[in-house]
């Protein structure tokens, strides 16, 4: 088994998601699947919108990637990029827009000393150069009570 299956190993579990100024944002599932080939996201905001996310290592390549559909039909894709010195990867992908720009949009999971996961969600016009934080919140472990 590739030893790249492992890389988002640290993320699998069942989450409450807190955004970093403070009020829960929802709740995310991360499950493996088919052998550890593929994950399974399951998000539901404290809002009760949801949406799924499908990651799939990809062999040719040796890397992962990811499709992310809400229940109000916006999609997007992202591949990984890089490997976080702190045992992270970024995901990054390109959304287009309607007046014929694409968005560049990134996604940073970084695991933490206490076994939090922070997410950061960034965006791009100009292609890399500057990115604005759209997203930033820790996700905690769910305590499993007896």
């Amino acid at each position: 088994m590739p030893p790249e299956l492992h890389v988002l190993d640290f993320w699998v579990g069942e989450w409450e998601v807190f955004l970093v100024t403070g009020p829960k944002d929802g709740d995310n599932r991360i499950a493996k699947l088919l052998g550890g080939f593929a994950l399974q996201e399951s998000w539901t905001g404290t809002d009760g919108h949801e949406g799924k996310s499908w990651f799939y290592f990809y062999r040719p390549e040796k890397r992962w990637k990811q499709i992310w559909v809400t229940d109000g039909g916006f999609v997007k894709e992202k591949a990984l990029v890089e490997g976080q010195a702190e045992g992270g990867v970024r995901f990054r992908g390109e959304i287009p827009l309607g007046d014929g720009r694409e968005l560049l949009d990134q996604t940073t999971l970084t695991p933490l000393p206490d076994g939090r996961v922070r997410q950061v969600i960034e965006q791009s016009l100009d292609g890399g150069v500057t990115w604005q934080t759209g997203y930033d919140a820790y996700y905690v472990r769910r305590v499993k009570k007896p």
